[in-house]
């Protein structure tokens, strides 16, 4: 059991596991039917506009990158004692949130 541990023998373990489940979704889906119904756009029954165009991401990766680097850095924080250098790390942690709310 302990091979399991060595990362590259439990990589090729997932790899060939993902495979033979993947293999299975696409017996079990059966085969496709494409039709215009199937790739036209869905907005709620109704006819989308064709000059809208779609936020994107953008605006989400500042909140994403915050909640990050506030979630790891509150694991970091617990996994070590309390010393100097974790409060050190701490008004790090605080600045750079800062410097990610204000921009």
């Amino acid at each position: 059991m302990e091979v399991l541990y060595v990362p590259p023998l439990a990589f090729l373990l997932y790899l060939v596991l993902v495979s033979v489940l993947a293999a299975a979704g696409r017996i079990l889906a059966g085969p496709s039917h494409p039709n215009a119904a199937k790739s036209s756009t869905y907005a709620s029954g109704e006819e989308s506009a064709p000059n809208m165009q779609s936020p994107g991401y953008r605006p989400f990766f500042k909140g994403a990158l915050f909640f990050a680097v506030l979630h790891l850095g509150v694991v970091v924080l617990a996994s070590g004692g309390v010393s100097t250098g974790s409060m050190l790390y701490l008004v790090g942690l605080m600045l750079a949130l800062v410097a990610l709310i204000l921009g």
